[in-house]
């Protein structure tokens, strides 16, 4: 299929469907705990705003969490069918990590998720705020064990291999691997990002047609005081991991640096823009700016960053992928700042309500937080290339063995169905999210929840919105 191979057709499968289900895991995270913080206001309060503003975003949360569910299911099943030989080597520890995920995080959000999306009216306040924090402390609990498997993959510590097969022999190790602290903190705090920037351009866009009201304005001035305060403290946790990175995976710094050569000595420049050439190990059109990669990599204006040319070619990682990647996800890093420090002078004189040069940036950075995301993923999975297991497994001896022409198939099948089914879900969130928040009376008389006046049967049940016509038994079929 396009000349590709089954290796390379098995990576960009799993690309794809990742692709699609860490959009939906990142919002739920930041969705859950906004929805606890909303609540636990609204129980100290009594200002309805509050109540209003929770039941408008569990809609979508619910809507999120359904999909997230069902393209989590498809992320497992492709570890045996397109990694067996990943899944043999190593099962042993990414096998119990995930089931731990399972046992803690998924049994608890299913305990406690009904309760949250149908128990308003049915269960005291007490409980129901309960709930709604154990679905929160779920999300977090389940980014644990997740970024515990995957970071071990990274820096993978605390096991011996026995006859060809990895064996745990200090679970302690391999949970707190060294580079899971970070790459923890790095996530948690992306998502939650990512919802107030999700959060923020929906109101931005309810001002600039005029609507407004508490609602509006109380969720905008949230999600701008959530950017003031998390993505500067994102960049320090970011540069942490940057040096974790140096550490223990040289080869992925020099390949997001675009950085070739150390011959010549010296200092290493940051190099802004540029196309690292893989075959001509060289960058291209590079524009730069002398010392400062030594500075905020070394903490010296004397010494280099590693080069691509001290690993051997078949140890490099992709720098024309990474190199891009890296950059964008700064980029979207900086304008949040940019953000969030705007907000704070706008918010003399209730300006930050009016300025539609203010609104229509924040609308703009609405999907900014999910790119970044991505970004970074793909720099720190592309980057680990040409390793499934840093050093201990090559990914071109953990794929399956499969043809090109069965994987292409799949691929095309996934295609078809992700854009169909998921597709149709985001459509239906974006709907919720323009019809926007409304002060409405009577709520607590209800009787089936945030669906009110019946029993729903399913998560997405507790989204009251209609589906286009035609969309809903397409959806409902797979729910």
């Amino acid at each position: 299929m396009f000349g590709l191979e089954a290796l390379e057709l098995a990576r960009v499968q799993f690309a794809f469907t990742i692709t699609f289900h860490i959009i939906f895991p990142a919002i739920t995270i930041g969705l859950a705990s906004f929805l606890a913080v909303l609540e636990g206001l609204w129980l100290k309060t009594r200002q309805e705003v509050y109540r209003d503003l929770y039941h408008f975003w569990l809609k979508i949360f619910a809507v999120n969490f359904g999909m997230g569910v069902v393209s989590g299911i498809v992320m497992a099943y492709q570890f045996g069918t397109n990694w067996s030989a990943y899944s043999e080597f190593a099962g042993s520890v990414t096998g119990p990590l995930l089931a731990y995920e399972v046992l803690t995080a998924f049994f608890l959000e299913a305990g406690f998720l009904g309760v949250m999306l149908f128990g308003w009216n049915r269960v005291g306040e007490r409980l129901h705020f309960f709930s709604t924090l154990m679905v929160a402390v779920g999300t977090l609990i389940s980014t644990f064990w997740i970024l515990a498997s995957n970071s071990w993959m990274h820096t993978p510590q605390g096991h011996e291999i026995i006859d060809g097969i990895v064996v745990p022999v200090d679970w302690l190790a391999i949970i707190f691997n060294p580079s899971f602290p970070y790459r923890l903190a790095h996530m948690a705090v992306a998502a939650f990002l990512a919802t107030a920037f999700f959060v923020g351009a929906s109101a931005a866009w309810q001002l600039l047609r005029g609507k407004d009201n508490p609602a509006i304005r109380k969720m905008l001035s949230m999600a701008m005081w959530m950017a003031l305060l998390v993505a500067p403290v994102q960049a320090v946790i970011g540069d942490f991991h940057g040096l974790n990175t140096l550490e223990y995976q040289p080869a992925k710094i020099a390949a997001m640096e675009g950085h070739w050569d150390n011959s010549e000595g010296g200092p290493t420049p940051l190099l802004l823009f540029g196309w690292p050439d893989m075959e001509a190990e060289e960058t291209r059109y590079k524009i730069e700016i002398p010392y400062l990669a030594s500075l905020i990599l070394n903490h010296s204006l004397t010494e280099p960053i590693p080069a691509l040319k001290d690993f051997p070619p078949e140890d490099r990682p992709n720098s024309t992928i990474v190199f891009w990647t890296f950059r964008i996800m700064v980029a979207l890093g900086l304008l949040m700042i940019v953000t969030g420090i705007w907000s704070l002078l706008l918010r003399r004189g209730d300006r930050m309500y009016s300025s539609r040069a203010f609104l229509r940036l924040v609308l703009l950075m609405g999907p900014s937080g999910l790119i970044a995301i991505l970004a970074g993923w793909y720099t720190t999975e592309i980057g680990r290339q040409p390793w499934v297991i840093y050093g201990l497994m090559r990914t071109a001896d953990a794929v399956s063995n499969h043809g090109a022409g069965q994987l292409g198939l799949t691929l095309a099948m996934f295609v078809v169905v992700y854009f169909a089914v998921f597709g149709v879900g985001m459509v239906y969130v974006l709907r919720l999210v323009r019809k926007g928040p409304v002060i409405s009376e009577g709520r607590e008389k209800g009787t089936g929840g945030p669906g009110e006046a019946r029993t729903p049967m399913r998560p997405i049940s507790a989204a009251d919105e209609a589906l286009p016509e035609g969309q809903s038994d397409q959806l409902g079929e797979r729910n």
